[in-house]
């Protein structure tokens, strides 16, 4: 080959794998824009999608009525009396919450953490129910979500440092307290996340509904359910959030951080969860070596385990409570 063949071709591979690089990244701020920010879920798209689900929901009389119960919880919520609380974070941002008190003084405080494109006021079943029991119950904003002043959604994984901000919180206010932690979807893969770290004696037990073994796998498993390839969609969107929020969709692992966990942990999944899918309760159960408990609630869809049979979930939450508190 001549020279000037050989050059000819080193220019083609180099813009070849030029456009390749460009069309990379492009696509990578596209899915991470769209997936993880909270304009992304606000968006036309993203509310067509939502509207399709909520019409397949209004089809199937079984989970329109899960769902009449759950929203029943959020109207609750909207209604309860509450205060709404703020902190500053370790990096000197504010986090917002709400408080909930029970008629009596208590020292036991709950840590309610909503979902993916979720929000406090949807954890109202669980804040009322907590509040029966006596408990003071604090239900924070994520990342990306209602109150919180972050623009992009982290998964659990930075959210984590947020929750033991609130944990420090209430320690620092109720030196005696006891303190449990409950979140449900994406919420309870930031309490996963959470109870890996070191944290207070304060904090007694951990509740997670329907929590992901990590980042990566559970936006695969989305990906693949839209027909999305994994490549180089996923790819991308990982480069784009190491940038941006300095960790890999990987690294964000729930079966890590319990493997590091010392407390009491119950773990709770609906068997026809096609969100968070059913066979990954096994590997967050099997990775936790502190004292646990599991429990499968039958014919129950994604974070509605409480609406299909409370009669399950909340003998289990209380007897779990009851025997680590």
């Amino acid at each position: 080959m001549s020279d000037k063949k050989k050059s000819g071709l080193v220019k083609y591979l180099a813009i070849t794998a030029g456009a390749f690089t460009a069309t990379f990244v492009v696509i990578g701020e596209i899915t991470y824009h769209f997936v993880l920010s909270r304009k992304g879920l606000n968006s036309p798209i993203a509310s067509r999608v939502v509207s399709r689900d909520e019409e397949k929901i209004k089809n199937d009389e079984y989970r329109s009525g899960l769902e009449r119960i759950y929203k029943e919880g959020a109207h609750w919520f909207k209604d309860a009396e509450k205060e709404n609380i703020s902190i500053y974070s370790r990096k000197n941002q504010s986090l917002h919450a709400n408080l909930f008190r029970p008629e009596k003084e208590s020292d036991v405080f709950v840590i309610c953490i909503h979902g993916y494109t979720s929000a406090p006021w949807n954890m109202g079943i669980y804040v009322k129910e907590f509040l029966n029991m006596g408990y003071n119950v604090i239900t924070p904003s994520l990342r990306g979500h209602a109150d919180s002043e972050e623009e992009f959604i982290t998964m659990g994984w930075n959210d984590r440092l947020d929750v033991i901000d609130w944990i420090n919180y209430i320690v620092k206010m109720h030196p005696d307290c006891k303190i449990i932690l409950h979140g449900v979807s994406m919420g309870a893969a930031t309490t996963m996340m959470t109870v890996g770290e070191e944290l207070p004696e304060n904090v007694k037990l951990a509740i997670e509904d329907c929590g992901y073994t990590n980042v990566w796998d559970i936006m695969k498993h989305k990906m693949s359910q839209m027909k999305i390839p994994e490549f180089p969609f996923l790819y991308s969107s990982n480069d784009v959030n190491r940038r941006k929020a300095k960790f890999g969709f990987k690294e964000a692992s729930c079966t890590e951080q319990l493997k590091k966990c010392k407390i009491p942990m119950l773990f709770i999944h609906g068997e026809n969860d096609d969100f968070v899918p059913y066979s990954m309760l096994d590997p967050v159960f099997d990775a936790c070596p502190s004292p646990k408990e599991k429990l499968s609630v039958p014919d129950a869809p994604h974070a509605r385990s409480v609406c299909a049979h409370p009669e399950l979930y909340w003998p289990a939450v209380t007897n779990f409570i009851n025997k680590y508190l």
